[in-house]
């Protein structure tokens, strides 16, 4: 439905400001915690958590809060959202303003990687026993393969593969399997885990969930295991995994249910505490697929995490034609 006239100035004023667009032209990149917005901008949290506030209530920016921390991203798919990108595009790329925001992003993104990175590294020998601190993985593993089906899968991919756990489990059910992840020594610890399974039909790169540089709709199982969480872009990993999958394929995503274990974030670089139903299911069906669906697994102590996994289909063409 279109805007009224005044419904635009509203939209125009609230962006119609220095820092304001600033803001808008950040999460255009990527969901954004307060803190690393104030980071780029160099501004106060007070300061620029009035300049969100404004945005938030003319319905150009969606603020969640994730335990500890309040994330803000831009809300899309509507006409005030429509409005921004049109005068985002407008800009100049070589603006230098925007330019040293976007120098600035790039750096606390690579902080952020580094970070990360160290921490794989140090921790990817003992990755299982880190995960069996939190959830039964026997129960999660049973699930999975359930929600996934019995197969045959023509094709595999397994987006963040880590130590390859995904691979053995469901690659004895697949004619072909491809494992991605960003990590060298999770990838080695994978050939290992692989070779010893004997699953010669399995195959291991070096790969970034966020372009993949796959073919689109080129497997009929694509699994996404407990990758989202550490991502400054969950929903943008999650539509380059639906891309991926084909007609009458299945996306599978295991990750966590909102909680509140902040230590997860400050010890083992967790960047969001979970997920909500809601939240999922909105990408999912964004993403094009459909028959969504969810199983909940309680934790196996109290204040542990409740993990979650997610199946979404790709419709056929005569599905979506007779919808």
């Amino acid at each position: 439905m279109a805007m009224s006239a005044e419904q635009a100035v509203e939209v125009l004023r609230a962006a119609g400001e220095p820092t304001r667009l600033r803001i808008l032209a950040l999460l255009a990149r990527e969901e954004l915690a307060v803190l690393e917005l104030c980071r780029v901008l160099d501004q106060s949290q007070p300061r620029v958590s009035r300049h969100l506030k404004l945005l938030a209530e003319a319905g150009l920016v969606e603020r969640f809060p994730d335990g500890a921390w309040v994330f803000y991203r831009l809300l899309t798919g509507r006409e005030a959202g429509a409005l921004v990108a049109q005068a985002l595009a407008l800009i100049d790329p070589a603006d230098p303003v925007l330019l040293r925001d976007a120098e600035r992003l790039d750096a606390v993104r690579a902080e952020r990687e580094a970070e990360a990175g160290e921490y794989f590294a140090r921790n990817a020998a003992r990755w299982d026993e880190i995960r069996s601190l939190y959830v039964s993985e026997a129960d999660v593993e049973a699930a999975i393969l359930a929600a996934a089906g019995p197969g045959p899968f023509r094709r595999m991919i397994d987006l963040g593969t880590g130590a390859g756990r995904m691979l053995t489990l469901l690659g004895p059910h697949a004619e072909r399997a491809l494992g991605l992840d960003l990590s060298q020594q999770m990838l080695n610890i994978a050939r290992s885990r692989v070779a010893r399974a004997g699953l010669d039909r399995c195959e291991l790169r070096h790969g970034d969930i966020f372009g993949t540089g796959l073919p689109g709709q080129s497997a009929d199982l694509v699994v996404v295991h407990q990758v989202l969480h550490y991502l400054g872009d969950p929903a943008a990993a999650l539509r380059e995994a639906a891309r991926l999958v084909a007609e009458g394929g299945r996306l599978l995503i295991v990750d966590f249910a909102p909680h509140a274990l902040e230590f997860l974030r400050e010890q083992h670089q967790h960047r969001r505490l979970g997920f909500s139903e809601a939240e999922m299911n909105r990408w999912l069906a964004e993403a094009g697929l459909a028959e969504i669906a969810a199983v909940e697994l309680p934790p196996i102590r109290d204040g542990g995490l409740t993990v979650k996994i997610w199946s979404a289909v790709r419709p056929s063409a005569r599905q979506r034609s007779a919808a």
